[in-house]
């Protein structure tokens, strides 16, 4: 039997996950793995995903049946997808050393199904495995997902990304610049430095939204008629998108991916948006997406990414914050994703 330490939640926040003190978010336990069995793996966690669709997961204020995934209940490990190295196989499809990504959680190790899991296989150029993780993973499929399925993005388009800076938002950049051609990119993050990033990624500007004139820069961005956004890619919420609505062209399409700003300030989830009624009179479309629906084309964006990489179109070995981190550090790693620190996706490498 083997013994394992996990980070399991103790505290379903409301608003700021608390990392100490009596509302305590994660606790840390030792526990003993069941036996794997047939078809099942014991793995050893090597890099951790770090996604702000997890805050959901532990919000007390989400139903269960409002989520795409199962919430994180009381007492449960917490949920996060990781690389992981096999340590012991009772499956056919994979061997002792191999890695994989899957549905490891928080701990150091874990019994997985091997039908959860996949094989995270040597990439072109020596380029590090964590991509798995980001740019090559749910994260660069969000992305391309978003933009060419829900927002049908062309190169006609004037696209605005908000979060450009992010995991999700900087691979968003490239691919509507690089990959479709679109004939504006303006992307949208929360410091100077991360805008001239976002810049050399592509975005033909990046505006600072700490900036005290940055209603008045995103107004000189998208001037309209014609220089008025087609395309709004939202990572945000809030504020910002309702900013947003003022700037959209007529037909606009507003692509729905995250809402951060909400996440940790329970009173934001209930502000109104002032400018709802913009999407009627310039007939905007709003639409949300979970990347999980569009599984089916997950092979044709793979198929994209690559071409994209050989053609030199694609920088993803930038777009990574990996931070080493002792296992009893995890959560405040994992709280990086909310102070704006990060650039990129953010990953947790576990030492050794």
């Amino acid at each position: 039997m083997v013994k394992t330490r996990q980070w399991q939640l103790a505290h379903k926040p409301r608003d700021q996950p608390q990392l100490s003190g009596p509302e305590q978010t994660f606790k840390l336990v030792e526990v003993d793995l069941p036996e794997h069995k047939n078809d099942e793996l014991l793995v050893k966690t090597l890099h951790i995903s770090n996604d702000p669709a997890q805050r959901g997961w532990i919000d007390p204020d989400i139903p269960a049946e409002r989520l795409y995934l199962p919430p994180v209940e009381i007492g449960d490990r917490m949920s996060a997808f990781a690389l992981a190295e096999v340590v012991d196989s009772k499956s056919s499809s994979y061997a002792k050393g191999d890695t994989i990504i899957g549905p490891v959680g928080w701990s150091e190790y874990a019994v997985l199904n091997s039908k959860t899991v996949q094989p995270a296989v040597d990439l072109p150029g020596g380029k590090s495995k964590t991509h798995y993780l980001g740019a090559l993973g749910m994260t660069g499929m969000t992305a391309y997902m978003g933009l060419t399925q829900v927002g049908e993005i062309k190169k006609n388009d004037i696209v605005v990304i908000s979060g450009a800076a992010g995991a999700t938002g900087s691979m968003a950049v490239q691919i509507a610049k690089k990959i479709v051609g679109c004939k504006k990119v303006i992307g949208i993050a929360g410091t100077d430095d991360k805008c001239d990033w976002v810049k050399r990624l592509g975005a033909d500007v990046c505006l600072n939204y700490k900036s005290k004139s940055f209603a008045e820069d995103l107004s000189r961005e998208t001037p309209g008629p014609d220089g008025f956004a087609n395309a709004y890619f939202d990572n945000v919420g809030g504020e910002m998108l309702d900013l947003m609505l003022t700037r959209m062209a007529r037909h606009g399409r507003v692509i729905a991916c995250g809402a951060i700003s909400a996440y940790n300030t329970a009173s934001e989830r209930t502000t109104g948006l002032k400018n709802w009624f913009e999407v009627i009179a310039m007939r905007i479309r709003c639409q949300g997406f979970i990347v999980l629906d569009y599984r089916d084309k997950f092979p044709e964006a793979r198929n994209v990414f690559t071409k994209a990489l050989s053609e030199g179109k694609l920088e993803i070995d930038e777009g990574e914050t990996i931070i080493e981190t002792d296992f009893e550090h995890i959560p405040s790693t994992w709280m990086k994703l909310f102070d704006g620190s990060n650039r990129g996706k953010l990953i947790t490498q576990l030492p050794g």
